[in-house]
C-alpha cells in the first residue's frame, strides 16, 4: 500500500510539471510561430515594433542598455531627456522589468531581437504562473489546466496591449500575487505575498496600483470562501493590511522619488470633475468577447478588450449556478462581478481604475484584471464539483444565444471593428463551447480534447486582432539607428565636454535617448511639465508629455547650447554644393536655413554637421537681473528676446523687429490688406483658394514667421520656394517658422493653399533677427563661461571666473528639488530661473562649482525599505529564538 502510495504521489507530481511545462510552450510556440509567419526580425524583414513600442519604448529600452553598461548614474537622471531630467518615475513605469536585462545582449539595430524574445517569453510566463495558481488551488490533476492557462496567456488585454510591452509584467506577477492571498488563509504566512506584491510594486507602479485595488476586492472574495469565524477573518485581514505595508515599505526606495515625479509631471493632469455617465452603451461590450475585434482604431478610444475566449465565458456563467460553492461566496463574487463591469463603462470608476486621469489612448487598461476573473471563477466552477445541469446548460446557452442575435442586430455599429466573419466564427466557437461542457459531462477525462478548443479560440482571436496592424520594417528601423549612432558617434569621439546636439530629421521625439546623445526632445508618461511649458514660451511644439525641438532659432540655439547640429542631405541648404537627395533613411523634422549661419565641419553620405560659433556653456556668468524676469505675458518672439537680453543686463534691447511682405497674392480668397490675426476664406469651394506671399530679405540676417496652432498640415499645405515646408506637427501653441537666411536681395516666397473653406491667420507675423545686436549680446554672454572639467549624467563640474556685472551664474540646466550645489566646497543655494533653470548667485572671482543630483526622497525611500527589510529580519530571529527555546 505505502509504495503503491508513492507512487500515486510521483506520478502526481510528475503531471503537475508536464502541465506547467506545457501552460509555458504553448503560448511561446504559438505566439512565436505567428511572428515569424509574419517575418518578424530576426526571422525577416519586418519587426514588433508599432504604435508606442516603435515611438517611445524602443529607444528607452536603448537607454537602458546604455545606463547599465556604460553610464549608471543615468539612473538618476538624463540630459537626454530633453534638456535634462529626473530618470526615477522613468524607470519605476518603463524600465524596471527584469526581462529587459535580456536587452543587454542585443545592441543597436539587434534590439528588435531581444524584443522579440521578451514577447513571446512574457505570454509564456503568464500562461505558467496562471497554471501554478491553478495547481496551488486545485491539486487534483486535469489537463484542462494548459488549456485555462493559455486563454489567461492569450487574453484580449494582452494581444492588444503586446506594443505596450511595459504592462505585460502585471498579467505575470497577478497570479502569484492571488496565490499569496490564498496562503494567508490557509497557511497564515504572507512571505509570498509580500514578494511578489513588493515586485510589482517595483517592477511597475501604475499596474501594481491597479492589482492592489483588485487584491482588496479577491480579499473580500477569498474571506467569503474561506470563512469559519469573525476571529479568523479579522486575523486575515490583519496579515493582509500588514503585508501590503510591507509590501510597500519594500518598494519605498523608488515608489518615494516616483511619487515625488508623479506630483511634477502626471498628478497635475488628475481629473477634478468627475461625471457621473456611462461612457456608452454598455451591451456594446458584447463586441468585444468576438474574436478578431481589435485593430489600430480601436486604440485611442475603443471598448475594453476582454476577449476571452467562448469556453472560459461559459464556464464564468456556469459558476454563479454551481450549488456545491457557498452562497455567500457566490454573492460576493456576483458584486465584484458587478462592480468590474460598471468600472468598464461608468465614467467615475473608469477613473478611479485610472489614477483619477483619463489614459493618453489605450483605455481600460485594468481589463487584464475582468479577463483575470472570468477566467479564475470558469476555473473554480471546472475544479469545484461542477454541477453541469440541464437546466443550467440551457439557461446559458439561452443567454449566449440572446448576445449573440443582439450582435447580429447591431454589426454595422460595431463596422470599424466587427466583420460578419468575426461574427461568424464567434457562434461557432461558443457552439462548441457549449458542446465541450456536454462533452465534460459525459467524460471528465476529457480536459485534453477541450484544452485543444480552448487554444484554438484564443489563437484565432490573436492572429486576426494582429492582423489587423502594420509594423515598422526592420531597414527602417536599422537603417535609421545606425546612422543616427554614428552621427552622433563621430561627434561624441571628437568632443568630450558638455553640450546638446540637434537633428533636422526625426524617427522619434526619443531619438536622443536611443543614440545616448544630450538632445532637446522627449515623449514619455512621467515627463515634468515645467519643460514643455518653457519650451512652449520658446515657440516649440509641446504637449501633454512631450516636446520636439524642432523650432530652434539662433537664440534658442545659443541659449541651449545646441552646439551642433546634424542636417539631412535632402534639404540641402541654399549654396550647399551637396546632392540633394530623397533617400527615406532620415525622416525630415524640420526646415532650418538659419542653419547656413553654423560652420559646415562633417559630411557623410547622407548628413551634414554644423558646429554652431553661437552656442554658450552649460553654464555662463549672466546679470543678476534674470532673477526676477518673468515672461508670463510675452508672446514667443518676445520671450526669446527679452530673456536672452536679461542674462546680459539689456533689459530693454529687442532682437527682433516685425517685417512686412512685399506682395501678398490672394487666388480664390476675400483680401484682406490685415494678416495677421485675419480669417482667410474661399471665394468657391470647388478651386483651390491659395494665397502667394513674397518678401525679398534686406540683409543676410534670418527671418522667422510665426504660426498659430490653426496653421498646421491638417489645414493647409505650405511651400517656400517650391518646396514643401517641413514642420513637426501637430502643436498646440505658436511655433517659430524658419523662414530665410542668407538670401539678401533673393526673393523668398511662401504659398498657403487652404484644405478647408477657411483659416484663420493665427500670430501669423514676419520678423528679422537684429544680427549685430544677437552677436553683441552672446559675446557678452560667452565672456565668463563654466569650463566643464568633468561631468556625468547627474552631476557637472567646472570653474568659472565673474566680475560684478555678471556675477550670477545661469545655467541651461532644468531647475529641480534634487538638484545641490556647492561652490568652492561650501552649500550653495540653487535658484530657479525663468521657472525654468537652475543659478547661483556668485561673487566677482574664481569658483569651481560642483552640481549634483539626487532624486528627492530617493534617502527617505531607502530607509522605509531599510527599516521594513529589519523588521522582517527580527520577525525571523525572534520567531527562530522562541522555536529554540520551545524545544528546550
Amino acid at each position: 500500500m505505502q509504495r503503491t502510495s508513492l507512487k500515486h504521489t510521483k506520478h502526481l507530481v510528475n503531471s503537475h510539471k508536464q502541465q506547467l511545462l506545457v501552460s509555458f510552450l504553448i503560448p511561446l510556440i504559438l505566439m512565436a510561430g505567428y511572428f515569424i509567419y509574419r517575418k518578424m526580425a530576426p526571422f525577416g524583414s519586418s519587426s514588433l515594433l508599432t504604435v508606442d513600442l516603435g515611438q517611445q519604448y524602443v529607444d528607452l529600452f536603448a537607454y537602458f542598455r546604455h545606463t547599465i553598461l556604460h553610464d549608471p548614474t543615468a539612473f538618476f537622471y538624463s540630459f537626454s531627456k530633453a534638456i535634462g531630467g529626473d530618470m526615477t518615475g522613468t524607470w519605476a513605469y518603463y524600465l524596471m522589468s527584469p526581462f529587459n536585462l535580456i536587452l543587454l545582449f542585443f545592441p543597436g539595430k539587434t534590439i528588435t531581437t531581444g524584443i522579440f524574445i521578451i514577447t513571446i517569453l512574457k505570454y509564456a510566463f503568464a500562461g505558467l504562473t496562471f497554471a501554478i495558481l491553478l495547481q496551488g488551488m486545485y491539486p487534483k490533476v486535469s489537463w484542462l489546466v494548459p488549456g485555462l492557462s493559455t486563454a489567461y496567456a492569450l487574453m484580449g488585454f494582452s494581444i492588444a496591449n503586446q506594443l505596450n510591452l511595459i504592462w505585460l509584467d502585471a498579467p505575470i506577477l497577478l497570479p502569484l500575487i492571488i496565490l499569496g492571498i490564498e496562503q494567508i488563509f490557509k497557511t497564515g504566512k504572507i512571505r509570498w505575498f509580500v514578494l511578489w506584491l513588493s515586485l510589482m510594486l517595483i517592477i511597475n507602479y501604475y499596474m501594481a496600483y491597479m492589482i492592489c485595488i483588485f487584491s482588496v476586492l479577491y480579499f473580500a472574495f477569498a474571506s467569503a470562501q474561506h470563512y469559519t469565524s469573525f476571529k479568523t477573518t479579522f486575523t486575515a485581514l490583519k496579515r493582509f493590511v500588514g503585508g501590503a505595508l510591507l509590501s510597500g515599505g519594500f518598494a519605498s526606495w523608488i515608489l518615494m522619488p516616483t511619487f515625488y515625479i508623479l506630483t511634477q509631471s502626471k498628478v497635475q493632469y488628475t481629473e477634478t470633475s468627475v461625471k457621473f455617465k456611462f461612457e456608452y452603451f454598455p451591451f456594446k461590450m458584447l463586441s468585444k468577447l468576438l474574436p478578431g475585434t481589435f485593430n489600430f482604431e480601436q486604440m485611442p478610444s475603443g471598448l475594453p478588450n476582454i476577449f476571452v475566449g467562448a469556453f472560459c465565458l461559459i464556464g464564468f456563467a456556469l459558476y454563479f449556478t454551481n450549488h456545491n460553492l457557498k452562497l455567500r461566496e457566490r454573492i460576493t463574487s456576483g458584486i465584484i462581478t458587478l462592480f468590474l463591469l460598471f468600472s468598464l463603462c461608468f465614467q467615475p470608476l473608469d477613473l478611479f481604475w485610472h489614477a483619477m486621469q483619463f489614459p493618453w489612448w489605450y483605455p481600460y487598461r485594468f481589463s487584464f484584471l475582468v479577463c483575470f476573473w472570468i477566467i479564475f471563477l470558469a476555473a473554480r466552477y471546472l475544479f469545484s464539483k461542477p454541477t453541469f445541469s440541464d437546466r443550467s446548460l440551457i439557461i446559458t446557452g439561452l443567454i449566449f444565444l440572446s448576445g449573440l442575435v443582439y450582435l447580429y442586430l447591431n454589426l454595422s455599429s460595431f463596422k470599424k471593428y466587427v466583420d460578419q466573419n468575426n461574427f461568424l466564427i464567434g457562434c461557432l466557437f461558443v457552439a462548441l463551447g457549449l458542446l465541450a461542457f456536454v462533452l465534460l459531462r459525459q467524460r471528465p477525462k476529457s480536459g485534453w480534447l477541450i484544452t485543444v478548443l480552448i487554444v484554438l479560440d484564443v489563437f484565432v482571436n490573436a492572429c486576426l486582432s494582429l492582423n489587423n496592424l502594420s509594423y515598422v520594417s526592420q531597414s527602417e528601423f536599422g537603417n535609421y539607428t545606425t546612422e543616427i549612432d554614428k552621427t552622433t558617434s563621430k561627434i561624441q569621439n571628437k568632443d568630450s565636454g558638455f553640450y546638446r546636439i540637434g537633428t533636422t530629421y526625426m524617427r522619434t521625439k526619443d531619438d536622443s535617448m536611443q543614440a545616448a546623445y544630450n538632445g532637446g526632445s522627449h515623449f514619455s508618461s512621467t515627463f515634468e511639465t515645467q519643460i514643455p511649458n518653457f519650451m512652449q514660451k520658446i515657440g516649440q511644439p509641446d504637449g501633454d508629455g512631450f516636446v520636439t525641438y524642432s523650432n530652434g532659432t539662433l537664440i534658442t540655439d545659443s541659449l541651449l547650447g545646441m552646439k551642433y547640429w546634424s542636417k539631412n542631405i535632402e534639404s540641402t541648404l541654399p549654396g550647399s554644393s551637396a546632392a540633394s537627395t530623397t533617400d527615406p533613411t532620415l525622416p525630415a523634422l524640420t526646415y532650418r536655413p538659419d542653419l547656413s549661419a553654423y560652420k559646415l565641419v562633417g559630411q557623410d553620405s547622407l548628413t551634414q554637421t554644423y558646429k554652431n560659433p553661437y552656442a554658450l556653456s552649460v553654464g555662463f556668468g549672466a546679470s543678476s537681473l534674470v532673477k526676477n524676469f518673468d515672461g508670463s505675458k510675452l508672446d514667443t518672439i518676445q520671450y526669446q528676446s527679452q530673456l536672452y537680453s536679461t542674462l546680459a543686463g539689456h533689459t530693454s534691447s529687442k532682437l527682433f523687429t516685425s517685417e512686412n511682405f512685399n506682395e501678398v497674392i490672394f487666388q480664390n480668397i476675400n483680401q484682406t490688406t490685415k494678416l495677421t490675426g485675419s480669417v482667410l476664406k474661399k471665394n468657391s469651394l470647388s478651386k483651390p483658394g491659395i494665397v502667394t506671399f513674397k518678401f525679398t530679405p534686406k540683409t543676410n540676417g534670418a527671418y522667422y514667421l510665426t504660426f498659430g496652432q490653426d496653421l498646421n498640415p491638417d489645414n493647409a499645405t505650405f511651400t517656400i520656394n517650391g518646396k514643401s515646408l517641413t514642420q513637426y506637427s501637430p502643436y498646440r501653441n505658436t511655433v517659430v517658422v524658419n523662414f530665410a537666411n542668407h538670401s539678401k536681395g533673393k526673393t523668398v516666397t511662401l504659398k498657403i493653399q487652404l484644405k478647408k473653406m477657411s483659416l484663420w491667420l493665427e500670430n501669423f507675423t514676419l520678423y528679422h533677427l537684429n544680427q549685430t545686436k544677437f552677436t553683441k549680446i552672446q559675446k557678452t554672454l560667452s565672456t565668463s563661461p563654466l569650463k566643464v572639467t568633468q561631468h556625468n549624467s547627474h552631476q557637472i563640474k567646472g570653474k568659472i571666473t565673474v566680475t560684478k556685472k555678471n556675477d550670477f551664474l545661469m545655467t541651461t540646466v532644468p531647475y529641480g528639488k534634487g538638484w545641490h550645489a556647492t561652490v568652492d566646497g561650501k552649500s550653495a543655494k540653487v535658484i530657479k530661473i525663468a521657472k525654468t533653470f537652475c543659478g547661483i548667485q556668485l561673487t566677482p572671482g574664481t569658483h569651481k562649482i560642483v552640481l549634483t543630483y539626487w532624486p528627492p526622497y530617493l534617502f527617505t525611500g531607502l530607509i522605509v525599505t531599510l527599516v521594513a527589510l529589519l523588521i522582517v529580519l527580527c520577525y525571523l530571529w525572534l520567531n527562530k529564538r522562541r522555536l529554540r527555546q520551545t524545544k528546550e
